[in-house]
């Protein structure tokens, strides 16, 4: 889509970057929740230890060292909720695999606890939510420890055609783990770096366009963009009712079909979860050879040819998906790829508003704002803290929209609709009878330059983010050090067949490198 809207463009803010530095040895990294079960049940750790560990690892990381800024709020309650996990673990065994596993939110997801849910923005500063967002309530029902919110892209960048990717009014800007003067991409960046820097287990993020997909492929993650519906929107600071999900941000793939185990589930207060097939296991579709016999189409004519890196790195992900029995059919374009920005944009604008306005108003007489109106106008009184960077004209743009009801609106959102379902994926997926497409998530992470703005070259993720489709990206390698992600865009509902595609593809390369925290991409 337009640069003006993806969800990862930005300009990037200038750094002061520390020497190169590595983590010290940490006795947690890179390990899965399956793993962690194991260890609790034998009694090698407790989930009050596990919390400890993380919460020590964010200090020395997040706040200290290479100071990643991937971390907005630590829970105050978080060794508290553990020690009860453990207790009842004793005393009952374990409700499930997230029984006690540390875990982090995006900053724009509803905790009813003693954090602030602010989506970055100095204007939300101080406001608790009434209660836990869905999502948040089917974690603590899992038996997951949310240790902290994540920083994030400002209102999930949808405040400034020139927004820094990743920079918050509150939280100030993540860094890239993998390279500290590199962009972590949005607006999930935060989650994107803390999981990849081992900073918690696992992460939720939240995607509207390329929010989650982006910041997991530039940190080297797996991440899950679920069909709308699959997972509950309520509680959850909008910008678009027709685009936007929640979902998994995992260094394995079986990690993410866990949470979105735990994640997915019908809402009474989100009408679009009503219509969700019914629930499945996702790790029952973690199949080693899943590829074989496969057909997966490639993508080229519109997500090749932005950047040489990413194009040999997933040239060489497809002759191993061919090598692993699948049939290759490139190129399988999606023929309305060039028609979703403009309509896009529109759409976004007028759901930004009323979506933002309800969210808003809901918060009660004593929040700090109660319109898009009172932000726009909070972030004129406190620019020299809110604006110091990039300004608020997208904010503007959506404030001077008219209701839902315009026939702009209906028009727009019907035409996107269908050019991005029925005339786009649905249409190749049918004509070349394909279980998958793939392509690029996006190039390698661009550098931070506040002078001459981002680099952003290029994405996959509007087909699927405007239809309401899952996508997948998993690690496929890397260029100088900087991970590549591998996209897996499907049909409505196809997530267990996508999840199915990317383990054998993960099993099969085992592309994921835990970051060292260089202080910029090392000269050859």
């Amino acid at each position: 889509m337009s640069r003006a809207i993806w969800c990862a463009v930005l300009v990037a803010v200038t750094l002061t970057l520390p020497e190169t530095r590595q983590s010290a040895t940490f006795e947690l990294d890179e390990v899965t929740v399956a793993q962690l079960q194991d260890w609790m049940q034998s009694g090698r750790y407790t989930a009050r230890r596990l919390a400890e560990l993380y919460l020590q690892r964010i200090e020395t990381i997040d706040r200290n060292g290479p100071a990643l800024k991937s971390i907005i709020e630590t829970n105050p309650d978080a060794l508290t909720i553990a020690d009860a996990l453990d207790a009842e673990r004793k005393a009952k065994g374990p409700r499930g695999p997230l029984h006690g596993i540390p875990v982090v939110i995006k900053d724009n997801i509803d905790t009813g606890d003693k954090m602030m849910t602010t989506a970055g923005s100095l204007a939300l500063q101080g406001s608790i939510a009434a209660k836990d967002a869905f999502i948040v309530s089917r974690l603590r029902t899992a038996g997951a420890v949310i240790i902290g919110k994540t920083n994030l892209s400002e209102w999930a960048n949808f405040r400034s055609t020139k927004s820094a990717s990743g920079w918050s009014g509150r939280g100030g800007q993540v860094r890239n783990p993998y390279a500290l003067d590199r962009s972590p991409c949005g607006s999930s960046s935060g989650t994107g770096a803390a999981v990849a820097a081992n900073l918690a287990v696992i992460g939720v993020g939240t995607e509207t366009d390329g929010s989650i997909v982006c910041p997991s492929s530039v940190n080297g993650l797996v991440g899950i963009k679920p069909t709308i519906g699959l997972v509950s929107r309520s509680g959850i600071i909008p910008i678009s009712h027709s685009q936007d999900t929640a979902g998994p941000m995992t260094r394995t793939v079986a990690d993410a079909a866990v949470l979105l185990n735990a994640l997915a589930g019908a809402d009474p207060a989100d009408s679009a979860t009503k219509s969700a097939r019914p629930a499945l296991d996702y790790t029952k579709s973690l199949d080693a050879g899943a590829l074989k016999g496969k057909r997966i189409g490639v993508a080229r004519k519109k997500y090749f040819g932005y950047s040489p890196a990413a194009d040999r790195i997933i040239d060489a992900a497809i002759a191993e998906m061919k090598a692993q029995g699948a049939v290759i059919v490139d190129p399988t374009d999606i023929p309305t790829a060039n028609q979703l920005d403009d309509c896009e944009f529109q759409v976004l604008l007028y759901e930004f508003k009323a979506g933002l306005n309800k969210y808003l108003g809901g918060l009660g007489p004593s929040a700090p704002v109660h319109s898009l109106k009172d932000v726009i106008a909070f972030n004129e009184r406190e620019k020299a803290r809110e604006l110091p960077f990039f300004g608020q004209e997208i904010m503007l743009m959506a404030e001077k929209k008219g209701p839902l009801t315009s026939a702009a609106y209906r028009t727009a959102r019907t035409t996107c609709r269908q050019r991005a379902t029925t005339a786009g994926i649905d249409a190749v997926l049918s004509k070349y009878r394909l279980d998958a497409i793939v392509a690029p998530t996006g190039s390698p992470a661009w550098t931070v330059d506040l002078v001459n703005g981002d680099h952003f070259l290029g994405a996959s993720s509007t087909p699927a983010a405007v239809a309401g489709y899952p996508s997948v990206t998993v690690p496929a390698g890397d260029a100088h050090g900087l991970p590549v992600g591998l996209s897996f865009i499907g049909a409505r509902w196809s997530e267990a067949k996508l999840i199915a595609l990317a383990y054998a593809f993960e099993q099969a390369t085992k592309h994921r490198r835990p970051p060292r925290f260089e202080s910029a991409v090392p000269m050859q």
